[in-house]
């Protein structure tokens, strides 16, 4: 196969078992007594796609994980809780009701939620941002790569295309921004970095809505809100972004 048409094959078989792995993982969670305020299985199916990949292009998937060697960007950690704030501050002054949750009344300790949450997300990263990123950073712009990344993200939780127009438009709305965001600002990281980075990125916005706002229910108005916040704060991440070609992945081969 052509080294052109190799990262086609690569993302096709990411994708699928990472759509096929997240809908089993989901349907075995109730039996495996594990409650989904804690951890849902379903986010480990992209590691799962990661882990298929790896044995089929062991040295590709390599390179892709490992990433460029450029310092971590710990400032992209502050944006979480911008982003909650956006989210939540007018949602509280369109309803007139804060929609706080006392973490001592969540049914499991805040602690182990928050440490559970972290895994989780650590088991979607490494497959969004870790590997199907970068891949398509390989033959797109960053921007490009970081938006397309975001949009099948969201379309990877098709239980969001249940609910109403609006509710889907603003998921996928911050989906593709909050990419957008750690695309950008992972741009330079690799390795541990930029999977842990990701990571508590991903488990803070968890942790911030769960705390914050009421969007499980289905109402549409606190997803709209979330991603329009999303996208405010993705702004100054992409007017700081320079046009740069694709990067080189050091493994071609394997």
């Amino acid at each position: 196969m052509q080294t052109r048409q190799r990262w086609k094959a690569q993302a096709g078989v990411y994708l699928t078992v990472a759509f096929v792995a997240a809908g089993g993982l989901g349907a075995a969670q109730p039996a495996t007594g594990i409650p989904t305020e804690v951890v849902q299985l379903t986010q480990f199916g992209p590691a799962l796609g990661v882990a298929v990949a790896a044995l089929l292009w062991p040295s590709r998937t390599r390179g892709l994980l490992a990433g460029p060697c450029g310092p971590p960007w710990r400032p992209l950690l502050t944006t979480p809780f911008l982003i909650i704030l956006l989210s939540a501050a007018p949602y509280a002054l369109l309803t007139s009701t804060a929609h706080a949750t006392d973490p001592r009344t969540l049914h499991h300790p805040f602690l182990l939620i928050a440490f559970a949450q972290l895994i989780g997300a650590c088991g979607e990263e490494i497959g969004w941002r870790c590997f199907l990123q970068p891949l398509l950073r390989t033959r797109f712009p960053a921007v490009t790569a970081s938006a397309a990344t975001g949009l099948v993200w969201g379309l990877w939780h098709v239980q969001v295309l249940a609910q109403s127009p609006a509710y889907a438009a603003g998921f996928l709305l911050a989906t593709v921004a909050m990419s957008l965001a750690l695309g950008l600002a992972l741009e330079q990281s690799g390795g541990p970095h930029r999977l842990l980075l990701a990571g508590g990125f991903h488990a803070l916005v968890n942790l911030g809505m769960l705390l914050f706002m009421d969007e499980e229910t289905g109402r549409a108005t606190p997803m709209v809100l979330f991603g329009l916040a999303c996208a405010l704060t993705a702004a100054p991440w992409i007017r700081r972004s320079h046009r740069r070609p694709p990067v080189t992945i050091p493994a071609t081969t394997g």
